[in-house]
């Protein structure tokens, strides 16, 4: 059957209206007939006309204001397919117009691989077996299935080193909370107070016998300027019982070495204290003080650590569940594969009769063969002939005595080509 459009429109051409320009109404239809189909949503609407429009009078007077729009399809063939198209076309597009997409993910269907139908649901929709189109819709959730797990394995490796790390990170502050714990309660032990609550400044350098506040700072500036450790800590003096220290840092710029020192406090737990960045005041007086800020500061930094902790801690219970979970789904995939097991097994026996069949044909043709080959050896070669003649023949030869001879010319040789008979 070629495929063609079929409509039946039962239209009534009206005269122009007076004093206006000529038109053509048409007054309606009672129905149409399609027999192929679009390969747009808009085509296949539009394709009923007016016959579904506001204003058809020939339905309402005749047809019981109904419209019968018939679309024509073939079972177990392409049909099937393009009106799955058409319907996921136009569900898309009343969608886009809604705005209201939701989660639903439109899938034409197009026959390639990146997208969802592969040659399999095609040959199955075409085929009309039922077993391979299940079986093409099963491997497809199998695959969405496991690309679901191999996410999911993936979120829970990437959660488990996010958890390692975290613990690493926590033990490291744990270990930094206690030594500077140490030092913190060292120099609580050892401070002493001026009158006004301010901590006292007893700092003492090497080969600088002196607690004059303006000669300490300009030595300071002399050792800020003068000293070169190689990025070494080298100890410049003490202050209750904390090592102070100097390092000098290289930083090259436009081919030049620039260094700079910086300065630290250092107590039993071996943290390295600083203030202003470690840098030195120009200031004699303000230069003196920079330890004694820096001692100042192990109690906040104290207090930094252990909210660090404290907020790494919230993300261990997530981690550590997402870790220890299993994936939901497993008994899914676990059942759709054994579906999909059976199945196979069922296109499998249906495939069997078939082979079984011809095998059978095979058979029973060697066989007819075979019987035909056994009764010619059967027969005795003398006796050939007179088994050949009729037994009414027979008995008429032996009444006429003699007179009537029935022969005939003999049997062909073995393995040679077979001679025609006499044609009496």
């Amino acid at each position: 059957m070629s495929r063609s459009l079929h409509i039946n429109r039962d239209l009534e051409k009206l005269e122009p209206y007076e004093g206006k320009p000529s038109c053509t109404v048409l007054r309606g239809e009672e129905g149409s007939n399609a027999l192929d189909l679009p390969d747009r949503p808009s085509d296949l609407e539009q394709r009923d006309g007016r016959g579904i429009r506001t204003g058809n009078e020939i339905a309402k007077l005749h047809a019981d204001n109904k419209v019968d729009v018939i679309l024509y399809a073939v079972e177990k063939s392409l049909d099937a397919y393009k009106f799955g198209l058409l319907h996921n076309k136009q569900l898309f597009i009343r969608q886009l117009k809604t705005n209201n997409m939701g989660s639903r993910t439109i899938d034409e269907g197009a026959i390639d691989e990146k997208s969802g139908m592969n040659f399999s649901e095609y040959v199955a929709v075409l085929s009309g077996n039922t077993d391979l189109l299940d079986k093409a819709r099963l491997e497809k959730k199998i695959a969405t299935l496991e690309s679901e797990r191999q996410a999911f394995v993936r979120g829970k490796s990437s959660s488990r080193y996010k958890l390692e790390q975290i613990t690493e990170k926590i033990e490291k502050n744990n270990d930094l909370i206690r030594r500077i714990g140490k030092d913190l309660e060292h120099f609580k032990a050892r401070v002493e107070f001026n009158e006004d609550g301010s901590y006292r400044n007893p700092v003492k350098l090497n080969g600088l016998e002196t607690s004059d506040p303006k000669l300490i700072g300009k030595q300071l500036n002399h050792i800020a300027e003068t000293a070169r450790t190689l990025d070494r800590l080298e100890p410049i003096g003490s202050l209750y019982g904390f090592e102070l220290l100097v390092q000098s840092e290289t930083t090259g710029k436009d081919g030049l070495d620039l260094v700079q020192n910086r300065f630290y406090v250092r107590g039993e737990g071996d943290y390295l204290y600083q203030y202003n960045y470690g840098n030195i005041a120009s200031d004699p007086r303000l230069a003196a003080m920079n330890f004694i800020h820096a001692l100042a500061t192990i109690e906040p930094t104290l207090e930094k650590f252990r909210k660090k902790n404290e907020e790494l801690e919230k993300d261990i219970p997530v981690l550590r569940e997402v870790v220890e979970s299993s994936w939901r789904k497993e008994p899914e995939l676990t059942a759709l594969k054994a579906d999909l097991t059976e199945i196979d097994r069922r296109i499998q026996q249906s495939l069997k009769p078939i082979e079984e069949s011809e095998g059978k044909e095979a058979e029973e043709d060697n066989d007819v063969c075979r019987e035909r080959h056994d009764t010619a050896e059967e027969l005795p070669k003398e006796d050939n002939t007179a088994a050949r003649i009729p037994s009414r023949l027979r008995q008429i030869a032996d009444a006429s005595g003699g007179r009537i001879v029935i022969a005939g010319v003999g049997s062909p040789p073995e393995n040679g080509p077979a001679k025609k008979g006499i044609k009496m």
